[in-house]
């Protein structure tokens, strides 16, 4: 990839800030671009495969994680493009200020998808901006990439996992998906099936709407851990699908974030 998204995204984002793990893992932002391709309409499919190659949305969905350890967009990593955790208990009000008032801590997916968003307006062809959007979108929509400050996105919980030390930012990345048993193809058009009769709702919602479900989702995840007993199968039985949920939704709402720029 030759293109290179422009150093005014990187001067709106001077704060640097810790690390965090992957969102969603490899299967799960699979799993969003293939839902929003499927969404998207035949004149949109065109122009981005233009941009990227055929299907290209889906195969390079997870390049911006890729490239962790590159010294491509380091900022990326640094800066806080993929999360934007919150503190535990804020009002709806003060969620929905954070979502354009950007807080100084914490992360910084809520300004640098605007401002790609904003990039890709002029430049609808700048092939690296349009990927960063592709796999920023569905961290939105991966709980522990909105968790809580003060243990890194859930990075600091401690959990078992079928015996196995990892923490909870990792059960939400990619194990619950795993435990699934589905490929990428298979879990989209499982979602598909699922949720098609619950699209237009979702249309018609506003980005400070889907920030409100995505954090009292994470606060109702939280406070499970309270009384969690351990018992994978049980978390699994209580959680896959909201997992799922949070997958299509993000799949939807970027085919339509697409579609408006496309």
């Amino acid at each position: 990839m030759k293109k290179r998204i422009i150093d005014s995204i990187c001067l709106t984002i001077a704060l640097l800030l810790p690390m965090q793990l992957f969102a969603w893992g490899q299967k799960g932002h699979r799993i969003i671009a293939e839902v929003a391709y499927h969404y998207l309409s035949g004149s949109a499919v065109k122009k981005i495969d233009n941009v990227l190659g055929k299907h290209g949305m889906v195969y390079n969905a997870n390049w911006p994680d890729e490239i962790k350890s590159d010294t491509i967009y380091p900022q990326s990593h640094k800066q806080g493009w993929h999360y934007q955790d919150l503190d535990s208990g804020m009002s709806d009000s003060a969620v929905v200020v954070a979502l354009t008032n950007y807080p100084k801590v914490g992360g910084s997916l809520f300004r640098v998808t605007d401002s790609i968003c904003a990039l890709l307006k002029r430049e609808p062809t700048n092939h690296d901006a349009l990927v960063f959007l592709i796999h920023i979108s569905g961290d939105k929509y991966c709980p522990m990439h909105m968790g809580h400050l003060d243990d890194a996105g859930g990075n600091k919980v401690k959990m078992k996992w079928f015996g196995s030390n990892t923490n909870l930012h990792s059960v939400w990345d990619g194990k619950l998906i795993d435990s699934q048993g589905y490929s990428y193809t298979e879990y989209a058009t499982f979602l598909i099936d699922k949720y098609d009769a619950t699209r237009k709702e979702l249309l018609s919602k506003t980005d400070a709407e889907m920030v409100l479900d995505n954090y009292h989702l994470t606060s109702e995840i939280y406070a499970y851990q309270e009384t969690f007993d351990g018992n994978t199968y049980h978390y699994i039985y209580r959680f896959h699908e909201p997992m799922e949920w949070q997958l299509y939704k993000a799949g939807v709402r970027l085919a339509m974030i697409l579609e408006a720029l496309y």
